[in-house]
């Protein structure tokens, strides 16, 4: 009897350790299998992702069940399941998949300045000449960390019923019910399958809903989309009216961002739900790490590719890594937004025991009464940690006993995952008494410390070591925050702002446009932190910025296509700053160029009437695609349709008509064509302008183009001739010019080291 309880118990424990090992051994795939047929039923397509996944479980409909997450079924094909790699191998074989690849993370890209680019201060946010009164029949959907229905960003009051056409819904969870949703507020949904199949611990989710606990959500939502505020502001600074750029457009919330990020599989359920809800724009501030990977595995660029297909304009921010070639979300269907800021700053004043005074950026309101010794953090070094580590103010690294009473100066390095916030608390914990932290990255990020302290560059960083190391008692004082208007020439690009080339297609310019991204004052949710309004930077504020143009357009032009949008907006941009000058790059100044800023700084003013537009449809994507290296067989997948590379005429991918030019690798000459639409008067002549890159020649046939109706088509060839080569990249412009209308594309150029060598 013993022995057979023995026995028993060791077959159990050999399937418990089974199912543990296959459990620990799988993990969530993405299979996508491209678009979906209009005659497919969502019901048959969830039976045959059970079937195909049974395959790989030995026939078990169980497991292949149990291992299921989500079905894509409205706007493409695929699902998202727990796999072993073994079993996730034995799925790319399969008839009808284009790609299988892992669940992985994305990352949040984390007022005035609608006024700093001249739109009016009223509500209906009209432009002289045009209504903008459409906007209540523009849906805009975010994808980002849910929302906070209650703020007044959010009110619903004098908005009409819901557009009719609307197919989403409001799905209620841990507080927020159907009824949360409004007239303003008209769709929300959240998803946590991917989330909770990845993450060791999900028991600490706050709200297992559509509300926002983290404040990035509703943040983007009310700069693109915010009603009027009368009195919006930071703990009273910024203060002054604010709203989004297109207030009265509807809002739906796709909550696919938690706590530690955004995983694949929930962003393409959300892209799934969103395409037939019927939203007609999508805002996205998140991303993938740089470098990005291949279009057809990376989350963002498929569930982007099927809603562009589909007439919905997508949105995404750059990124915020800063460096050359970081910049990611490089679908040529996206429009892809880099940051800029406005002419407002946050600073704080240092005054030195010398008399010399500082400029620091600081959110924080807290005022040192009276000078006080100041030392470098390195000289109150603790326990183990060098005078170097102390330097960076870690957690644990500072002597009480010499950090009381004291202002330190703590360093940042560019490269560090601390928070800058978490320094002032590690200097309040030690008893100082105030801090000056140098950023090595010069990022120029307000940041709300929690003492009297600000933010300087290293120069600044050096220059005031420089005082207290030559200093025998040196003393500072630091003084509260406070808003400054017009200091300093603006915009100006921030220097986390992710740039280019692209390094995945690099004939395709990415960026393509800026808008303001630094120091964004937009709605919060309190329970991220116990205000309803907060100061955000990152290219997560610039994207929605973009967003709401684009609702604009759409209010007034609601025939448009995604791309005939981008290029109003990229077409109509400005490369020059409010006094005229040149687009400077932070922290150093340097004169911007493409990589920078795209197109330039967005112009709200103008985008309405661009006059022409690069247009193109869903079929150029198809030809782009082939022209990389898709075959016919990787289409057909993708496409479901009977599209075939022979079809598609594009020699190579600069051949897409974009409202950009890059050509990465000029050997001597080549011959770029690019096709203009009329979208203004029905009679107009246009004539080129070329500011060509330097050391290249460039000439435009026909230099000179008429039309005679409106919607016309005109092709012209831009043909590039290496004259005395330059090493790198170098840039220009391109100006279809007449008396009312500027119609200008960048122009980037790199000339191969063979071209260079026969020229010397």
């Amino acid at each position: 009897m013993a022995s057979g309880f023995a026995l028993a118990l060791y077959l159990a424990t050999l399937l418990f350790l089974s199912h543990f090992t296959l459990s620990i051994s799988s993990k969530v795939y993405v299979v996508y299998m491209g678009s979906k047929e209009n005659d497919d039923d969502p019901d048959e397509i969830l039976s045959q992702n059970h079937h195909m996944l049974a395959s790989v479980h030995q026939g078990s409909v169980e497991k292949a069940q149990d291992s299921h997450l989500y079905s894509y079924v409205h706007g493409f094909r695929g699902f998202a399941a727990k796999l072993s790699h073994d079993q996730a191998s034995q799925m790319a074989k399969m008839p009808g998949v284009v790609s299988v690849f892992p669940n992985v993370k994305r990352k949040l890209h984390t007022t005035h300045s609608w006024d700093f680019m001249g739109l009016s201060s009223e509500e209906t946010m009209e432009i002289p000449g045009f209504s903008t009164k459409n906007q209540v029949n523009v849906i805009i959907g975010f994808i980002d960390t849910g929302i906070w229905p209650e703020s007044p960003s959010f009110s619903d009051v004098g908005m009409p019923p819901v557009p009719a056409g609307w197919k989403g819904e409001c799905q209620s969870g841990e507080a927020f019910n159907v009824s949360t949703c409004n007239r303003k507020v008209i769709g929300a949904r959240y998803y946590l399958s991917g989330y909770e199949a990845e993450e060791d611990s999900v028991e600490t989710i706050s709200y297992r809903s559509p509300r926002d606990s983290n404040g990035h959500g509703s943040h983007t939502a009310s700069t693109a989309a915010g009603r009027y505020v009368a009195d919006m502001n930071y703990k009273g600074l910024a203060a002054g009216e604010a709203r989004g750029g297109s207030p009265m457009s509807r809002i739906a919330v796709y909550k696919t961002c938690w706590d530690s990020g955004c995983y694949d599989v929930d962003l393409l359920a959300a892209f799934d739900d969103a395409i037939r809800d019927g939203v007609h724009i999508l805002s996205l501030s998140l991303g993938p790490e740089a470098p990005q990977g291949e279009y057809f595995t990376d989350a963002i660029s498929i569930g982007s590719f099927h809603a562009a297909s589909r007439g919905v304009v997508v949105v995404s921010s750059a990124g915020n890594e800063g460096q050359q070639g970081s910049a990611t979300n490089l679908a040529p269907w996206l429009i892809t937004v880099a940051a800029s800021s406005t002419d407002r700053d946050f600073t704080s004043d240092i005054m030195l025991g010398n008399g010399a005074k500082i400029t620091g950026e600081s959110l924080s309101l807290m005022d040192m009464k009276t000078s006080t010794r100041i030392i470098s953090a390195s000289e109150a070094f603790a326990g183990y940690f060098t005078p170097y580590q102390s330097s960076f103010c870690l957690e644990s690294s500072l002597n009480r006993t010499k950090a009381r009473g004291r202002v330190l100066v703590c360093r940042h390095a560019e490269s560090s995952t601390e928070s800058k916030l978490q320094k002032s608390v590690v200097v309040k914990e030690a008893g100082g008494a105030g801090m000056i932290l140098i950023d090595e990255a010069d990022k120029n990020v307000a940041i709300p410390f929690v003492i009297p302290a600000a933010m300087v560059g290293r120069r600044t960083g050096n220059l005031i070591l420089s005082y207290v190391n030559r200093t025998r008692k040196p003393t500072s004082r630091i003084f509260s925050a406070k808003t400054v208007i017009g200091s300093r020439q603006a915009p100006r690009i921030a220097s986390f702002s992710s740039k280019g080339p692209n390094s995945l297609t690099p004939q395709i310019l990415k960026p393509d446009v800026t808008a303001p991204g630094l120091n964004i004052l937009a709605a919060w949710s309190p329970a991220a932190s116990k205000k309803d309004f907060n100061i955000l930077s990152g290219t997560s504020m610039a994207a929605p910025h973009i967003t709401g143009i684009a609702a604009l357009i759409k209010s007034v032009h609601p025939l448009w296509s995604p791309s005939a949008i981008k290029s109003a907006i990229m077409t109509t941009a400005t490369v020059r700053n409010k006094h005229r000058q040149p687009l400077t790059v932070d922290p150093e100044g340097r004169r911007g160029n493409a990589f920078d800023y795209g197109a330039g700084f967005v112009s709200p003013t103008r985008v309405l009437e661009p006059g022409l537009v690069y247009d193109a449809s869903p079929a150029d994507y198809k030809a782009f695609l082939c022209s990389i290296g898709y075959n016919e067989k990787s289409l057909h997948l993708i496409t479901r349709d009977k599209s075939t590379c022979q079809e598609q005429t594009f020699a190579a991918p600069s051949d897409l008509n974009y409202p950009s030019i890059a050509v990465p690798n000029l050997n001597n000459s080549y011959t770029v064509t690019r096709t203009l639409t009329n979208v203004g008067y029905a009679k107009n002549v246009y004539r080129a302008v070329v500011y060509p890159p330097r050391g290249i020649n460039v000439t435009v046939e026909p230099s000179r183009i008429v039309f005679d109706r409106y919607g016309q088509k005109i092709s012209f060839r831009v043909n590039f001739q290496v004259a005395a080569p330059a090493q790198g990249y170098v840039f220009g412009f391109l100006t279809w010019r007449n008396r009312k209308s500027r119609v200008t594309m960048p122009l980037v150029a790199q000339v191969t080291p063979s071209s260079i060598g026969r020229m010397i």
